[in-house]
């Protein structure tokens, strides 16, 4: 199920009138699972509480029992008659061992109690999830109702530290593959400011080099949507002259010699200032048609540049899809600045279809 669609079944969670039982999402390294319903709950001003099943001891999730005293239910507090009450000794008292349960487990509110890295976790400590998963409480403990319950974890394919699930845990899921998709990622990337060398590159090359992961290689560092959102960051933050080498560790060496290959198109692409200036030149290679379209989001800061930008999409001949991308790319780098420009309307009116389909 691509990340969208598990979106929309996290949200029909939520939202029903009684808890449905939980979802757990199976999927590789860095596809995104934890991102999901992370975003979700905060777009949803929702309390999100990320329990990392293979970080706890078995009484960490049940909890640690305390002794208390209690009113002796036999005699309701009176120690009997003649103080001869036998369950309390004529005590009126009875002293019990009372679990105490965890503070990091929700007691009100609304939101996703999030049991993350549960095949990492061994056997007995995916046992205590048996209860809280099935009955939505585990001792004294209940969920609050306000609360879903989801899952998640690694296959045993994927070689990571992943232990067997038995079948009665599988038995209380819900089971969706969570499965990576260019789109999902790109309309993501969009808003969360990832590098627009970045977006244009993956649009480019498509999902193979979004996600190139292969359980038998022996590489330190493979291409995610995780990895791909770092390097973002190594493209923002660090020195021109190391970021080669902080990429091969990023998203692995393949992936980082086609991106900086991409990079280096822009010594090729026609003149960002003649255009900007005016000028509707537009190259022949589709190579250099992506590499222009990052270059000019890139430079592109003024209101009268992402105006011209607009109408350069329009005017230069300029194919469809580039026109698309391009647009999309000004908004990604600023919504306002971009849809509040007088080149906008035109735009918008020459690609409804598009917008009617990705405004939401």
């Amino acid at each position: 199920m691509r990340p969208r669609d598990v979106r929309k079944a996290l949200e029909n969670a939520l939202d029903a009138p009684v808890p449905v039982q939980p979802v757990f999402l199976w999927g590789p390294p860095g596809v995104g699972k934890s991102a999901v319903p992370r975003e979700l709950c905060k777009e949803r001003d929702l309390t999100l509480v990320d329990i990392r099943m293979s970080l706890l001891d078995p009484t960490d999730l049940r909890g640690i029992p305390a002794v208390v005293d209690v009113k002796c239910d036999a005699c309701k507090g009176t120690g009997g008659a003649n103080r001869d009450c036998k369950t309390c000794g004529g005590t009126g008292v009875r002293t019990i061992a009372k679990w105490l349960e965890p503070a990091m487990l929700p007691t009100d509110g609304k939101g996703i109690l999030f049991l993350d890295e549960l095949t990492s976790a061994p056997p007995l400590q995916q046992a205590t999830a048996y209860q809280l998963t099935l009955d939505r409480k585990i001792g004294e403990y209940e969920v609050p109702e306000g609360f879903y319950i989801i899952a998640a974890g690694n296959n045993l394919t994927d070689r990571a530290v992943v232990y067997p699930m038995s079948t009665a845990l599988r038995n209380r899921f819900t089971h969706i593959n969570f499965e990576y998709n260019l789109d999902d990622w790109l309309e993501w990337a969009r808003g969360a400011g990832i590098n627009t060398y970045i977006q244009a590159f993956l649009t480019w090359r498509g999902g193979e080099l979004l996600f190139n992961f292969k359980p038998e290689a022996t590489d330190k560092a493979f291409a995610t949507p995780r990895s791909w959102e770092f390097a973002s960051r190594v493209m923002a933050y660090f020195d021109p002259g190391i970021q080669r080498e902080m990429l091969d560790g990023t998203i692995g060496a393949g992936a980082a010699t086609e991106f900086m290959g991409f990079l280096k198109l822009q010594e090729q692409i026609p003149s960002i200032a003649k255009i900007f200036a005016g000028e509707d030149i537009v190259p022949k290679d589709i190579g250099l048609k992506y590499a222009l379209i990052s270059a000019l989001v890139s430079h592109a800061e003024k209101a009268q540049q992402f105006d011209r930008l607009l109408g350069y999409s329009l005017s230069s001949g300029l194919p469809r899809e580039f026109s698309v991308l391009l647009a999309k790319l000004l908004i990604s780098k600023n919504r306002m600045l971009t849809t509040s420009q007088p080149s906008y309307s035109k735009w918008a009116k020459a690609h409804q279809d598009v917008l009617l389909v990705k405004s939401s």
